[in-house]
């Protein structure tokens, strides 16, 4: 897989688009950090991958929120008492 810093994005965009179908995927990268995902695209593949990324996203924040249940201690609550927290909550919306 092929990493482009932003600056290089900038300044060299249409060489980076003429890659991308060869290379299939490129990442873009701020100070060293990945930012961004680039991938080619048809009108006949846009919509199967848009969903493939969605369904990606919505796995990655189950398992950050599951995660974060575990490190909070919440992931052995009882039904009734996720109720009664939920109930709390919308009392407290309410004023």
């Amino acid at each position: 897989m092929k990493f482009v810093t932003v600056r290089d994005f900038r300044t060299s965009s249409a060489s980076i688009w003429k890659r991308l179908p060869v290379e299939k995927e490129m990442v873009i990268t701020n100070n060293g950090k990945p930012i961004a995902l680039l991938t080619p695209l048809t009108d006949e593949t846009l919509e199967e991958t848009l969903s493939a990324v969605r369904r990606a996203k919505a796995i990655n924040a189950v398992k950050f929120i599951q995660e974060q249940s575990i490190k909070n201690g919440t992931d052995k609550m009882t039904l009734k008492e996720i109720n009664n927290v939920i109930k709390l909550a919308r009392k407290e919306r309410k004023k």
